[in-house]
């Protein structure tokens, strides 16, 4: 069996169109990229414009070349001009040099231009492309800004880094919005929220908690939630139970590329990069150096890309038009190496050719796989946000101070009492979120990265700033190195920070 729907396009975000005349081109920019990157490209531009897309493209260069120039960032500064005049970026892979000083291109455009939804749908196309789960047809919908992607990194101690995880109600609050939308206007039944909040109770249970709560907006779609580690070994095995799967960042990264390579092929899978003003539309692989210029890259990954832009643009007829004809083609066993199968393929092609394969289809429908229908009936309005909720009342009860030390914990502990804490006490020392202090256990392993939480001490209803810069100073005085604080709030009586393991 096919698809059991029209395939899932990106929606809820501003088009720079609405329904266009074939005579009225949109601009778009374009970038080849690296790797196989250009040859996929020119495989999907002439795939598209011989199907009568109306594009008016306008090429920029990113990646390698503009990394070896020392523009870290991977794009030139004038680019972002193209970008800001057409807000469409249709992008082939590239490739980001290894080792400090480079930033993502994908993350900083992605956060650039506000492209918080990462939609990526991974449909299985049994019995032509292998696949162990014939019937799978699941749209990830993955937080494209938060979480550790914000790429905020240190190094603290000799032993220790830290990258901070940043999840905002804010964020949140829009991504799962963003999925129940999607699954209302694409005729979705289901969509379930993976997290792991049985361990990170504040970041992931914000997550959580708030899926619950607009979810509660839906009562037609069916809600569930998972357990992210239980949740993948159910997706690996059993994808047919899931429709909309909307998750964090990093989750979100990771499982989308395992669903569609169960699919079928990591190969064969597009993506697309959802704001409110811009969108960019993109394969999911990388750019795959040693395939390069040899005429073997299946581009259907970057095409099925741009079948997304296309209906962003509001021309979901040529979409339909070119999903069928590659439909039509995988049927017909033109394939290209990477999914190339003995029994099934019938003629194994290169690049160009399977281009021109589907090029030669256009306007034919598969009989097998079931035919696409894309909608192209004006989208409905998008549901009212419910009222901002009221800001609650923050109180600051204490800090954390994180120091780079090297010595035991009972040590530590004493050479920390020796330290007049002010209108704060020494509640507990921690190394690496363990309490190792009053009550450690000696077997416990620890490295130079520890934790002093101080507390108002006296029944205090909070402590001010100018106390924790004098325990700071007087910790310095102690010839103790402080390396960051946490200031330690409640949020209308109710702790905003963590407890130790073994507290």
């Amino acid at each position: 069996m096919g698809p059991k729907r029209p395939p899932a396009a990106p929606l809820g975000a501003a088009s720079p169109c609405g329904k266009v005349s074939m005579a009225q081109a949109i601009p778009i920019t374009v970038a080849y990229g690296d790797g196989i990157g250009p040859e996929i490209m020119q495989a999907t531009l002439d795939i598209i414009q011989a199907a009568g897309a109306s594009i008016s493209p306008q090429v920029i260069e990113i990646g390698e070349k503009v990394y070896t120039k020392g523009i870290s960032a991977g794009i030139e500064p004038s680019s972002w001009d193209s970008l800001r005049s057409t807000k469409v970026f249709l992008k082939a892979p590239i490739t980001t040099p290894q080792g400090g000083g480079f930033k993502s291109l994908n993350v900083t455009t992605r956060k650039v231009l506000g492209l918080y939804a990462n939609v990526r749908p991974c449909v299985s196309y049994n019995p032509f492309i292998a696949t162990k789960h014939p019937n799978m047809d699941v749209v990830i919908v993955r937080e494209n800004e938060e979480d550790v992607y914000g790429g905020i990194e240190h190094r603290q101690t000799q032993q220790v880094t830290q990258c901070l995880k940043l999840i905002s109600r804010p964020g949140t609050e829009r991504i799962v919005r963003y999925a129940f939308e999607y699954a209302v206007r694409h005729n979705r039944k289901k969509v379930t929220c993976f997290t792991k909040d049985n361990i990170m109770k504040i970041t992931d249970g914000l997550f959580h908690r708030v899926f619950e709560e607009i979810g509660e907006e839906y009562p037609e779609i069916q809600k569930e939630h998972w357990i992210v580690d239980i949740g993948a070994a159910k997706l690996a095995d059993t994808p047919e139970v899931f429709d909309v799967i909307v998750l964090p960042n990093l989750y979100g990264d990771v499982l989308s590329d395992v669903a569609a390579q169960i699919a079928g092929s990591v190969g064969l899978a597009g993506s697309a990069n959802i704001g409110d003003n811009f969108a960019m539309f993109e394969a999911i692989h990388g750019s795959a150096p040693r395939r390069a210029g040899q005429n073997l890259a299946n581009p259907s990954g970057l095409l099925f890309g741009a079948l997304l832009m296309l209906v962003h643009i509001g021309q979901p007829d040529i979409a339909q038009r070119v999903h069928n004809a590659w439909l039509k083609t995988i049927e017909d066993g033109i394939h290209t190496y990477d999914i190339y199968k003995d029994g099934v393929s019938k003629q194994k092609v290169g690049t160009k050719e399977f281009a021109k394969a589907v090029i030669t289809r256009l306007g034919q429908a598969p009989q097998t796989l079931k035919p696409v229908t894309y909608n192209t009936e004006r989208a409905q309005e998008a549901r009212k946000p419910r009222a901002a909720k009221a800001p609650e009342t923050k109180v600051t009860v204490g800090v954390d101070v994180f120091l780079d030390w090297t010595g035991t914990p009972g040590a530590l502990g004493e050479k920390m009492k020796e330290i007049p804490g002010g209108e704060l006490d020494l509640y507990m020392i921690t190394n690496r979120g363990t309490k190792v202090w009053p009550g450690g256990f000696p077997d416990t392993f620890c490295s130079d990265h520890w934790t002093c939480r101080y507390l108002a001490n006296g029944g205090a209803a909070g402590v001010d700033h100018r106390q924790i810069v004098d325990l700071l100073g007087r910790i310095a005085a102690a010839g103790l190195d402080f390396i960051k604080t946490e200031n330690l709030c409640t949020f209308d009586g109710k702790n905003g920070f963590s407890a130790a393991q073994g507290e």
